[in-house]
């Protein structure tokens, strides 16, 4: 157990650790996502609600390319409306109770996604990409009650600090969080909340209190504790022992040696910030040449300081060239607006290339076939390459870990198996995972053309059955739209004796009659 005084250090370290990253991050998040942006004080009472956050942006690229990117792998890996995974028995589950096992799998698949789509979680997974483009993703997973069962809730990054345990997992989670005093005891109807606290929320019920949750692991348990904490007060409102950590931590990518991660916009961040600077500059040149400068013959005398540069300024100086010079004439513009725009367009086209907004067709493109999009989903695997793995191992297995579980806990389903691989995998079936099946789908196809042409010696090489299962455990085919090996035999069996019996009838239909015996 731990500690009020000992949960409060430790979130103080992960804190201070984490305010290394703060001018990378908020970097990311002026520029490309500026409303999801608390690094602006906002947070801190710096700011108010409806407030512009988009004064220093000049270009919309970096914003436009990351919300791209986040529909982009929304719809590649957590598509609405689909069954985006599969449950499937692991190794530990005998090979004659696979089948059994496969099928009730399919049967808690299905009531899971029917449940997902009556809560918020395409509308919170959205949120939850759009922050794994920065770098680090934070979900909390809550049970809810009868009309939503389950909450997702994305929680900026900005609020949590997180610390990894052993093999490179987050471990422990900190959050800081802002909440009215008379929704504590709403949110928390077991929240212990001390005296002095009480007088608070009864004095001021619609004020703000700060609070920290904290999540940690307890690694000779296998438990985690879930804390509630009044850092003014140095109290512990509530105090819950969990076999499921209620938080789903991402990282993009993540360096050897750094707890936090990194998305494509800390690649991009340079060339964003040039891009936004150059239009920025080209913006003002060409309102200088819009509006125009003008310098004005006058007698007084010119003082640098005291120039402004801005259209429609006019600048006094002695004479406007030679003794008979115009008393009013147009400064000449600099500048090279065409080698400015070619600047732009290949800032642009990096941009968009980092975010992968590159690899598929513009939206004003006429409609492609199924095995377009499929190679083109393809490509997006490829182009993520290693982010494609640790979003499925920090991203969907935990998630799906714990939707089953809160599930379970609630009366919905009744699982006795853990999905730990060994018990239950997940197996992804998403747009993105299919693309890549299909590679292995082909050779397998291939192959198989290859032995037919080879003759009777080629096709009794192929095991028909075994195919026939691995394809349709490639595409995601539910195991209750396939017929089990006892009746693939008994179909055998029965076409077997409808061909002898039709044998039989094709030959005469009628038993042999005796001949007659000569007599002597």
């Amino acid at each position: 157990m731990h500690s009020v005084e000992e949960i409060m250090k430790r979130h103080a370290v992960a804190q201070r650790r984490k305010d290394n990253w703060r001018q990378i991050y908020e970097d990311c998040y002026e520029f490309a996502l500026p409303q999801r942006n608390l690094y602006d004080g906002y947070y801190e009472g710096g700011g108010s609600p409806g407030q512009n956050k988009m004064a220093r942006v000049f270009d919309s690229t970096a914003i436009n390319a990351t919300q791209r990117f986040a529909n982009r792998l929304q719809a590649g890996l957590f598509p609405a409306y689909a069954q985006w995974c599969r449950l499937e028995p692991g190794p530990d589950i005998p090979e004659d109770r696979r089948l059994e096992a496969q099928m009730a799998l399919d049967i808690y698949a299905d009531k899971m996604f029917a449940l997902l789509r009556q809560t918020n979680f395409d509308l919170a997974m959205g949120e939850f990409l759009l922050d794994l483009a920065v770098g680090t993703a934070v979900m909390l997973i809550q049970p809810g009650d009868d009309l939503t069962p389950i909450r997702f809730t994305a929680v900026p990054q900005y609020l949590v600090a997180i610390e990894e345990g052993a093999y490179g997992k987050v471990d422990n989670i900190y959050r800081r969080m802002r909440m009215k005093g008379e929704a504590i005891p709403q949110h928390w109807p077991d929240a212990e909340i001390p005296p002095r606290l009480q007088r608070m929320i009864d004095d001021k019920p619609t004020e703000e209190i700060e609070l920290i949750e904290a999540t940690l692991y307890m690694p000779n348990e296998g438990d985690f504790c879930y804390h509630v904490i009044w850092p003014e007060g140095k109290d512990q409102l509530l105090m819950r022992r969990m076999k499921s950590s209620p938080w789903v931590v991402a990282r993009y990518m993540k360096v050897a040696g750094e707890v936090y991660g990194r998305g494509p916009l800390v690649t991009a961040i340079p060339d964003i910030k040039t891009l936004n600077k150059t239009l920025e500059l080209l913006l003002k040149n060409a309102s200088l040449s819009i509006a125009g400068v003008y310098t004005a013959a006058d007698d007084g005398v010119l003082n640098p300081q005291t120039i402004r540069i801005a259209p429609g300024a006019i600048i006094p100086v002695a004479r406007n060239g030679g003794p008979q010079g115009e008393s009013l004439r147009q400064l000449p513009r600099s500048g090279d607006f065409n080698v400015s725009q070619i600047v732009i367009n290949d800032l642009r086209m990096n941009v968009k290339k980092i975010m992968l907004d590159d690899t598929l067709p513009p939206d004003n493109m006429s409609a492609r076939s199924a095995t377009e999009v499929a190679e083109r989903m393809k490509e997006l695997s490829q182009n993520l390459g290693s982010a494609f793995g640790r979003l499925i191992n920090e991203t969907m297995i935990p998630m799906i870990s714990r939707i089953l579980y809160v599930m379970d806990e609630r009366g919905l389903i009744e699982l006795p198996l853990r999905v730990n691989g060994l018990e239950v995998k997940v197996t992804p079936v998403s747009p993105i995972a299919q693309a890549q099946n299909m590679g292995d789908i082909e050779k397998i196809m291939q192959w198989v053309q290859l032995s037919s042409a080879l003759g009777p010696q080629g096709q009794i090489a192929v095991k028909t059955d075994s195919i026939s299962d691995y394809v349709a455990d490639k595409l995601g085919v539910p195991a209750d739209l396939r017929t089990t090996p006892q009746e693939r035999e008994q179909i055998l069996e029965q076409a077997a004796q409808a061909a002898e019996m039709a044998m039989q009838a094709e030959g005469g239909g009628a038993l042999p009659t005796e001949e007659p015996q000569e007599t002597l």
